[in-house]
């Protein structure tokens, strides 16, 4: 398998969403690997969360884009911790991957 397209977007346990510009960032971000609920590169693909509190891994758990579910969630996202803010309207995958609410933006 080839490596994770950045950026990176995580979903924790409480379906929180957290986008990381690139893999070393997303893997020293997250502490506790049991708290990965699901992820995706920027071109859709499921990602896979291995390792020890502390000392996670990500990989590509598989090549098919699943776009409609990482749309799916950042609307879930939106809905319940971004107080109804919409989530990106744009048609094109990377329009959509680069317009993500991010933190301190």
């Amino acid at each position: 398998m080839t490596t994770p397209t950045a950026p990176l977007i995580l979903f924790d346990d409480d379906h929180y969403m957290y986008v990381f510009e690139d893999q070393a960032s997303a893997e020293a971000g997250w502490e506790m690997p049991d708290e990965f609920t699901v992820g995706f590169d920027a071109l859709s693909r499921p990602l896979s969360m291995t390792g020890e509190p502390l000392d996670v891994r990500l990989a590509l758990a598989g090549e098919a884009p699943e776009e409609a579910e990482l749309r799916r969630l950042v609307a879930d996202h939106c809905r319940g911790h971004l107080r109804g803010q919409v989530p990106p309207q744009a048609t094109a995958l990377a329009d959509f991957v680069a317009a993500l609410p991010r933190e301190g933006r």
